[in-house]
């Protein structure tokens, strides 16, 4: 009596057995997957609303209020002064710059950012304004200033060092041999257009009305000048070694702060001004507004938004940083990409945006670009090398001194923008009649495509910019072919064999019958042995 049990769990296994192999495609689900919430029971979405015309910003072209200097602006380190960076930065070689811009020289008559007129391409900087140095030789226009117009003019003062190096990189042109670093499209223009300054506060009368202000939650990002080692009245302390700007490691340059110049409705303005100014046919935007999404859309965002529409219906095309993680502006790593933790505008608005997110050496997306849905392409934003911010400098820059006073790399997506747009501004050279969207069609295309259904993710958008494939391929809806569509390439290995799986289910089956019939046979003598009299 003793083997009852056991007999009986053996039959079970062996029933079990015989019935998952007669039933090979039955396995058990391993997850279920996540539903989204809807906006309107506390999710978030990751499209915003169509364009309201009726929000387009007021014409301006002046500060929203009276703000005075309280950061001194910044300047050289009196240490290394005399350093000069031989070195080509390692994005300018990952991207083949100087190959690119042979390419756009040759076809265009010996320029490279230049129409085949001799016309330069304009490109409008909305940044912290740029310092006219030497490297640009006299091409930096005044735009406007949204910060206080002081000499040498309107958005020709940069104070916090961040614009200048962004200009640097779309159309600086050093002179001497011995510098390896030059701007992506050297012969271009840069309209200056000051938007911004974390050195700049808002006088005190106007303290009260900026706390009123209708403006998106600005709490995402850290406090403007932690980053630059320079607190109010401290501009002694704010050095550059050897020269650069404040907060590069922080969320970027963010709108709204109560103690900061710029906001979202002046940004929407910048971008109103911008598009109107004659020759200009690139809007690089390397400061932005990371919010916690909230499935709502504020009215300076309608208005940025309806800014940001309008220059791409004239024709020019608007590139934009797409942010910088930080301690409130969360990365976008929930299992739902459309239902995004933060959002980053103007990369929210990607039908009429080239949104960028920044790489690193190793080729993978940098570990603080926000990730989303319309991230477009990516470029390299870590150890930037470019102009020296500060005022009267001749040199580069390739660190910035952080909150501890220690210099560290210049990094951040707002320095992978600049590369997309003077790349946009050698195709604009080289291809005069594509208008602004098959500019980007044609920038997207090009691109180095992640390993994605689709060829886009939502960490490098379509990929790496690829600028010598930019100038140089042949893109099927220029050509009114259909677009390409993506395919799995063969590998070196054989092709799998599809064969006929009959067989081996009879087998599988043939084996689990026959381990049943043991089983029962098995069970049926127990029976009939524990039934038998016992001898006497």
């Amino acid at each position: 009596m003793h083997a009852k049990g056991p007999a009986r769990r053996l039959t079970a296994v062996l029933l079990a057995a015989g019935i998952g192999a007669l039933s090979p495609g039955v396995t058990a689900p391993l997850a279920l997957a996540q539903p989204s919430i809807p906006a309107d029971e506390g999710g978030h979405y990751a499209e915003p609303p169509s364009v309201d015309g009726g929000m387009f910003p007021a014409a301006s072209d002046q500060p929203d209020k009276n703000y005075v200097q309280e950061i001194g602006c910044v300047r050289r380190a009196e240490l290394d002064d005399n350093v000069v960076l031989p070195n080509k930065p390692w994005g300018q070689q990952y991207l083949r710059i100087e190959e690119a811009q042979k390419l756009a020289r040759s076809a265009t008559g010996g320029y490279a950012g230049k129409y085949s007129s001799g016309e330069p391409v304009k490109v409008a900087v909305i940044d912290t304004g740029v310092t006219p140095h030497p490297f640009f030789q006299g091409r930096v226009e005044a735009g406007a200033d949204y910060v206080k117009n002081v000499p040498p003019g309107p958005g020709l003062e940069d104070c916090d060092g961040h614009g200048t190096e962004v200009a640097g990189i779309i159309a600086a042109n050093p002179t001497n041999p011995e510098i390896g670093f030059t701007g992506v499209a050297p012969d271009s223009t840069i309209v200056s257009i000051r938007q911004s300054s974390q050195n700049y506060k808002p006088a005190q009368e106007d303290t009260a009305q900026s706390n009123d202000a209708e403006d998106p939650p600005a709490g995402d990002s850290e406090k403007p000048g932690d980053g630059g080692g320079g607190q109010p009245g401290g501009g002694a302390d704010r050095l550059i070694a050897p020269g650069t700007g404040p907060a590069q490691d922080s969320p970027g340059r963010q709108q709204g702060e109560a103690d900061a110049a710029g906001t979202v409705d002046t940004l929407a303005q910048a971008v109103a001004f911008a598009a109107k100014v004659s020759g200009v046919k690139v809007i690089n935007i390397s400061i932005n507004n990371c919010r916690a999404a909230n499935g709502i859309i504020t009215d300076p965002e309608k208005r940025l938004q309806a800014a940001v529409s309008d220059a791409y219906l004239r024709d020019i095309v608007v590139v934009a940083a797409a942010g910088n993680t930080g301690d409130t502006c969360k990365q976008n790593n929930q299992l739902d990409p459309k239902v995004p933790q933060s959002i980053v505008t103007p990369p929210w608005f990607a039908d009429h945006v080239l949104s960028v997110a920044a790489i690193d050496q190793t080729g993978g997306v940098a570990d603080f670009s926000v990730h989303g849905p319309w991230v477009s392409v990516a470029a390299p934003g870590t150890d930037i090398i470019s102009l020296d911010p500060a005022k009267d400098s001749d040199k580069l820059a390739n660190r910035t001194v952080e909150g501890n006073g220690e210099p560290t790399p210049i990094q951040g997506t707002s320095f992978a923008a600049p590369y997309v747009s003077g790349v946009v501004a050698l195709v604009r050279a080289k291809f005069p009649d594509l208008n602004a969207e098959a500019v980007i069609n044609r920038i997207k295309s090009t691109a180095q495509h992640p390993a994605a259904p689709g060829g886009r993710d939502n960490f490098v958008g379509h990929g790496v910019i690829n600028p010598v494939a930019a100038l140089t391929a042949t893109v099927p809806e220029e050509e009114g072919m259909a677009a390409a569509q993506p395919v799995q390439l063969p590998s070196d290995l054989p092709p799998t064999h599809e064969g006929d799986q009959t067989p081996m289910i009879v087998a599988f089956a043939g084996a689990g019958g026959g381990l049943v019939a043991l089983g029962i046979t098995l069970f049926v003598i127990h029976t009939i042995r524990r039934n038998r009299p016992e001898p006497t």
